[in-house]
């Protein structure tokens, strides 16, 4: 028997893995995925762009996603025929991998949005159990164990912290970093320096940033500066000898005993062949929809419903990430040669952000209320994923030869695209959840996941405020065919909600310290935990909650076998 058994090895899962590991505690991870090595990625553009080369194949294991139609209804579609896919890097280190590691902390307003705003009419809004202060020492924890490379500066949104600054220096700029300053300047905007998950100076055994084409997003690190739970977490604990690591183990249920406590759990390994093990404490961090899919499935004899879901929120409150969205052109005809020259560099980051609105207090736009962030940064540089967006013409059919060959000239040789990601919270509703399709299974003959994406019109409202100012601000700059916009889609790759955290268990599933209400030795530490999801993406709140959590367990289990530095 092992100490823990740990269902994911993401960002929510490995730092329980190290703490756990190092702390002397014998810890077993099953990983659906295989185990990818830096060595084994590259910036293939066809891997990371159009194939599901580090995901399921969407044939054998599809999700049914339910899109509201034009009548008020909910039209169904399988994954597997359609452009959504909600597979994100699974193998070791889980998605974690192939994130861009944009690292916003939360801010002390978006742990207690109910009581600062009020109740927001259509959403289920709920104030966290805990507070800013209680995760901040573990955000600064997350700075220097998995490495966070940036420069501290006032701004008029900051959030406290207990460190003076980053780890790690900030990354090489692009140019246009120094052109946002000036423009936000002369704007009367505050912009700031992006904090990102990617060490700027070999530490650790891991090499430094190589500025490979900007490649960061949809693609693993070669050089392990990304600050991935596989290379910053897993490999350090399976060092210790006390983690072992089980690729390719895909958890079935969770099977609990007539007093509702998890004895064990099944898994197939690849070839679809069953196996067991058994711990004292068991911890799933899948991700909000595959950690409620396997708590669903995971009935027992005091859990009909699905496993610690007598509250029936398994599953409820799925949010993902709200916000808007925009572009502009630099056009190189507009500054002079040497201009240019700078401007065509590849590489380089802009790691540029703004929140000056993540409260806004505008009249024109409605009653004070949270905003939310605006990142700045370059178009994603897959030569064939952006040529492929010039195929359409705008009226629904395709561009051929010479139209075809011009518009590709001109995207790539006569300007810098520069894109704008505005993040606001996506608002809980009764119509954006989780549950099982009884009726079709996957290869595994688990039922398929069936997802709701429905969405509240404040996440539009914010997210176009927002998306307008960082159009303003690319004008500013010189910039052309400049454009923004909000939209109802949730963006696949920001997940959370599911088994929300709280005080009562009637609307909860989960306690403050993601342990379930129902079973006492069961937690949860991916984003399912999140009662909202702030205005920033999840990763570095997920990492910090789950090195909080990590910390709880030690403490359930006896204590720190293996004193060390850690926060109190």
């Amino acid at each position: 028997m092992f100490d823990v058994c740990i269902i994911g090895s993401g960002a929510g899962g490995s730092p329980v893995v190290f703490t756990l590991a190092r702390a002397g505690y014998s810890v077993v991870v099953l990983e659906r995925g295989p185990w990818f090595t830096s060595d084994d990625f590259r910036k293939d553009e066809l891997a990371c762009c159009l194939r599901d080369t580090y995901r399921p194949s969407r044939r054998d294991e599809p999700h049914v996603i339910e899109l509201e139609d034009d009548d008020g209804g909910w039209r169904e579609q399988l994954t597997d025929d359609s452009r959504w896919n909600f597979w994100n890097g699974n193998c070791v280190g889980g998605a974690s991998n192939f994130m861009s590691g944009y690292f916003h902390r939360l801010k002390p307003v978006d742990f207690r949005l109910l009581s600062e705003f009020g109740p927001i009419e259509g959403a289920n809004m709920a104030d966290w159990p805990i507070g800013y202060e209680d995760l901040e020492p573990w955000y600064a924890l997350v700075e220097g164990e998995v490495g966070v490379s940036g420069r501290v500066v006032n701004h008029p949104h900051a959030e406290p912290r207990s460190t003076a600054d980053f780890p790690q220096p900030p990354l090489h700029e692009h140019p246009v970093a120094g052109m946002i300053d000036t423009a936000g300047a002369r704007l009367g905007f505050h912009p700031f320096p992006t904090p990102r998950a990617i060490l700027s100076r070999p530490a650790g055994g891991r090499g430094s940033c190589a500025y490979n084409g900007g490649y960061c997003g949809s693609t693993g690190c070669s050089t392990g500066a990304k600050g991935s739970g596989r290379v910053a977490l897993l490999e350090r604990a399976v060092a210790t000898g006390r983690c072992e690591i089980r690729p390719h183990a895909l958890a079935k249920r969770l099977v609990s005993d007539a007093g509702g406590r998890v004895s064990e759990v099944e898994y197939l390994d690849r070839k679809g062949g069953m196996h067991r093990v058994d711990a004292r404490l068991y911890v799933v961090a899948c991700n909000a929809i595959e950690t409620a899919r396997l708590l669903l499935r995971s009935t027992g004899p005091r859990h009909p419903g699905g496993l610690a879901n007598g509250s029936g929120q398994v599953g409820r409150n799925l949010l993902f990430a709200g916000g808007g969205a925009g572009s502009g052109r630099l056009s190189y005809h507009r500054f002079p040669p040497e201009k240019v020259r700078e401007l065509k560099q590849t590489g380089l980051f802009i790691n540029r952000a703004l929140q000056d609105w993540y409260l806004i207090d505008d009249r024109e736009f409605g009653p004070r209320q949270k905003g939310g962030t605006i990142d700045f940064v370059h178009v994603h540089p897959s030569p064939v994923l952006r040529a492929g967006r010039q195929l359409d013409n705008g009226d629904g059919t395709l561009r051929w030869g010479k139209p075809l060959k011009r518009i590709l000239e001109q995207h790539f040789r006569s300007g810098l695209a520069l894109k704008i990601e505005a993040f606001c919270d996506w608002l809980p509703v009764d119509d954006c959840f989780v549950t099982l399709d009884a009726s079709r299974r996957d290869k595994w003959g688990l039922p398929l996941g069936r997802i709701r994406t429905g969405f509240h019109v404040r996440n539009l409202q914010v997210g176009w405020y927002l998306a307008s100012k960082g159009a303003e601000l690319l004008k500013a700059m010189g910039a052309e065919e400049v454009i923004s916009f909000a939209s109802g889609s949730p963006p696949t790759n920001l997940v959370a909600g599911t088994c929300r955290f709280g005080k009562d268990p009637r609307s909860s599933v989960l306690d403050a310290d993601c342990r379930a209400h129902e079973v006492d030795n069961l937690y949860v530490t991916d984003g399912s935990f999140m009662p909202t999801g702030g205005s920033v993406p999840y990763t570095w709140t997920i990492y910090a909650n789950a090195f909080r959590v990590a910390h709880k367990l030690m403490a359930a289990l006896g204590g720190n076998r293996q004193p060390e530095e850690r926060p109190s």
